[in-house]
C-alpha cells in the first residue's frame, strides 16, 4: 500500500503527460509547428519580395495567433511531426485513419489565363505551348504530364504571370480563385482569357492526436475562415501580387 502510494502520483503525471494535447504542446515548445505541403523560402534582406502560391501560411500565421502563439512552418515531407496539418485534398476525399480533418473554406482548380487574341481555346492546345507555374503549385508537373505543355517554373505567382505579359510564356496556370479575383483589376483586362478551372481540391487542417478539447479549439479557430475571411484573403493576395508585377515590368506588354 506504501509503494503504491508511493508511485501513484508519479503514474498519474506521466498518464497526464501522455495525454497532453497538440496545442498544450505547442505552448510548451512556444510555437505552433505546422505541416506544409510547401514552405516557402525565407525573406531576407536585398531579396524582392514574393507573395507564394498558396495561402497556407496565412492560415497557419491566423491559426498560431488564434492561440497567441508564434507559427513554425515545417515540410510535409520532412518527416518531423508536426502539431496540426494544412494539406490539399481531392473533394470528397476521406481522411487518413489516424487524423481527423476540418475545412478550412477554401478550394480551388487550376485556371490559366493568357492574353485575350491567344489561339489556346481548350487544354489540349497547351500541347508544346509554354505554360508558367510557380514553385510550391500543385499544378507542377501536371501540366505536361496531361496536355504535353513546356512547363516553365517560376519562383512566384508575380514572376510566372509577368512572363505571360511580356511574352516568356503562352499562359499561367494557378489557383481560380484568386485568379478570377486578380482579374477584377482593370490592368488585367487584356489577359483575361481563360481555360476553365480544373482538378479542384480542398485545403484542409489535418490533426492527429488531438483530445477533445483540442479539437472542439480547432474546429472553433477554423470557424473564423469564412466567406468574408476568404474574401479579404483573396482581395490582398491579387492586390499584393499586381503590384509585385507591376513594379518589376520594365518593358511593355507585348503586342
Amino acid at each position: 500500500m506504501k509503494l503504491a502510494r508511493l508511485f501513484l502520483p508519479l503514474l498519474l503525471l506521466a498518464c497526464g503527460s501522455a495525454q497532453a494535447g497538440v496545442l498544450d504542446a505547442a505552448r510548451q515548445g512556444g510555437a505552433l509547428r505546422v505541416g506544409l505541403d510547401y514552405v516557402p523560402p525565407a525573406y531576407k534582406g536585398g531579396m524582392k519580395f514574393r507573395t507564394p502560391e498558396s495561402v497556407d501560411t496565412v492560415l497557419a500565421d491566423d491559426l498560431a495567433a488564434q492561440f497567441k502563439l508564434k507559427s513554425a512552418y515545417l515540410k510535409n515531407a520532412s518527416g518531423i511531426r508536426a502539431d496540426v496539418v494544412l494539406a490539399l485534398a481531392d473533394e470528397g476525399q476521406a481522411g487518413d485513419a489516424d487524423s481527423i480533418v476540418i475545412p478550412t473554406g477554401y478550394r480551388a482548380g487550376g485556371m490559366a489565363i493568357m492574353r485575350t487574341d491567344t489561339t489556346i481555346r481548350k487544354w489540349e492546345d497547351l500541347k508544346g505551348r509554354s505554360v508558367c507555374v510557380s514553385e510550391g503549385s500543385p499544378y507542377v508537373g501536371t501540366l505536361a504530364a496531361r496536355y504535353g505543355a513546356v512547363e516553365k517554373v517560376m519562383r512566384a505567382p508575380a514572376d510566372s504571370l509577368l512572363a505571360v505579359r511580356t511574352g516568356q510564356c503562352d499562359a499561367a496556370v494557378h489557383d481560380d480563385s484568386m485568379m478570377k479575383e486578380l482579374l477584377k483589376l482593370p490592368e488585367w483586362k487584356k489577359f483575361s482569357a481563360q481555360l476553365a478551372p480544373v482538378s479542384r481540391q480542398a485545403l484542409v487542417l489535418k490533426v492527429r492526436g488531438a483530445d477533445a478539447a483540442d479539437l472542439a479549439a480547432l474546429r472553433r479557430a477554423a470557424g473564423r475562415w469564412d466567406d468574408a475571411f476568404w474574401a479579404a484573403v483573396r482581395k490582398k493576395w491579387a492586390g499584393n501580387v499586381a503590384f509585385e508585377v507591376y513594379l518589376d515590368q520594365n518593358v511593355p506588354d507585348c503586342h
